[in-house]
């Protein structure tokens, strides 16, 4: 365990140049190293005011300027971490963040672990576990809905859900200690029927929330689609066009793409991973073999396939299932794309013959533009199976969170049955007690040192 005597220090910002950039002292010694440290540019100064930005110099331990900074200070218990803490507000030289972190440190002050500020914050009762986790899922967050997910964590919209659940399971626990310690007295405090229907609501809850986390992870992890199909479909051209730069190289010449090009695409607040992928053809070329290759992996693991097809040719079903490699034409997971739809069509159709396999299909110009707002609807629409995210006032669990939900209600399922079975309430208590220790996990008021250790080894630096 970390000494929470310590003073720590780190910068909190990213790394690389930027306008401003923020190192963070948080302890027993934040403000009188701040103190030594910081010339305030007001005359008549009196020291530092609680939440307030401070205009000055920031002098290191020998007293030469290092930069002119803002400085807060923020009291505790009311701060982030629960502790005194500084925070110095400075240009963001990466050279100059260095030179002032290093001034903390060496006024005593030791260099923050990873998510120790956050741990602090827990171990302070400032935010309990499930929120903590939280804080790491907002910065890793790609699109507003996935910090949405995470923000409304942050708040306790999680945590309040579980401790309302496990204080009705702890009142069930109340019944049984009563039958276990009272078993002469003639009090009925375990009629079967009623146990078993509150035990089934808290179960029914628990459903809830393991299914807001199935709807959530597109959001969170976001979904695989895949562009597959013949060479010189505009497969290249095409992600060029909706991720809306000059990414994967385009060229007539056939087999341009040997290996695949994988680029982020935010639809609508869905992070999606979107890979180009080589062309489906038979050839000699180890090169493009392996290219090909590589592709059918990828299509089997897509949740989507952009069946992308050039609407200039003729078009045979047959040519995907053959020597170059099956594309499963499954209408649940295949999306036609039928390209160039700014030119005249072929006389065998492409776009007739998919919808005639019961393939949804749409046309479009990677070279216009045409059709490509209808298709990003159309794959996002397909990527989450109909369903959306679930609204931020509504508590979304994370995987961790989930494990332990599940763990949750396969012991409340076994009470439910040992109650059926007439088995003995200290039996039953076992149960019951497991159910809350799994819950109490989720917001970390029963939770293993080596669980918390993994939890914030995973955060940056500056949290």
């Amino acid at each position: 365990m970390l000494n929470a005597n310590d003073t720590i220090a780190a910068i909190v910002t990213a790394p690389g140049r930027a306008g401003v950039g923020i190192v963070r002292v948080s302890g027993p010694q934040a403000r009188p190293l701040a103190e030594r440290l910081f010339r305030s540019a007001k005359e008549g100064f009196s020291g530092l005011k609680p939440y307030r930005l401070h205009h000055g110099m920031l002098l290191d331990a020998g007293g030469r300027p290092l930069d002119d900074v803002l400085c807060a200070f923020m009291p505790g218990p009311n701060s982030y971490t629960g502790e005194d803490v500084v925070e110095f507000n400075c240009h963001g030289t990466p050279a100059v963040l260095r030179a002032v972190l290093g001034a903390a440190l060496s006024l005593g002050a030791r260099h923050a672990e990873r998510g120790e500020f956050t741990k602090r914050a827990f171990l302070s009762g400032r935010m309990d576990l499930s929120q903590a986790q939280a804080v790491a899922e907002l910065v890793a967050a790609d699109t507003l809905a996935g910090a949405g997910l995470a923000l409304a964590r942050l708040e306790g919209v999680m945590a309040r859900r579980v401790s309302e659940l496990r204080s009705r399971l702890e009142g069930l626990r109340v019944q049984i200690c009563l039958a276990v310690d009272f078993p002469e007295e003639e009090v009925d405090c375990l009629e079967p029927a009623s146990f078993l229907e509150a035990v089934g609501q808290v179960t029914e809850q628990i459903g809830v929330l393991v299914a807001a986390h199935g709807r959530a992870r597109p959001f969170r992890e976001g979904a695989l689609a895949v562009l597959a199909g013949p060479v010189n479909a505009g497969k290249s051209s095409l992600l060029n066009a909706l991720i809306g730069r000059e990414r994967a190289i385009v060229c007539d010449a056939p087999g341009t793409t040997r290996d695949f090009l994988e680029e982020q695409l935010d639809l609508g607040g869905l992070p999606v991973r979107l890979v180009d992928t080589a062309g489906l053809r038979a050839t000699d070329d180890p090169v493009e073999r392996e290219g090909v290759a590589r592709c059918q992996r990828l299509v089997e693991e897509g949740r989507v396939v952009l069946l992308v097809l050039d609407g200039t040719r003729d078009f045979d079903l047959a040519s995907l299932e053959g020597e170059c490699g099956p594309v499963p034409l499954d209408p649940d997971r295949v999306l036609g794309v039928i390209n160039k739809a700014d030119r005249p069509p072929a006389a065998d159709d492409p776009y007739v013959r998919l919808e005639r396999a019961g393939i949804e299909v749409l046309r479009v110009s990677a070279r216009t533009g045409h059709g490509l707002e209808e298709l990003c609807a159309a794959l996002r629409r397909r990527l989450l199976s109909g369903s959306d995210a679930p609204p931020d006032s509504e508590p979304v669990p994370n995987d961790r969170e989930c494990a332990l939900l599940r763990q949750a209600a396969s012991e409340l399922d076994e009470l439910s049955a040992g109650v059926a079975a007439g088995l003995p309430p200290d039996l039953l208590g076992v149960r019951l007690e497991s159910a809350c220790a799994h819950l109490g996990g989720i917001t970390g008021e029963i939770t293993p040192d080596e669980v918390l250790g993994t939890i914030f080894d995973g955060f940056c630096i500056g949290k």
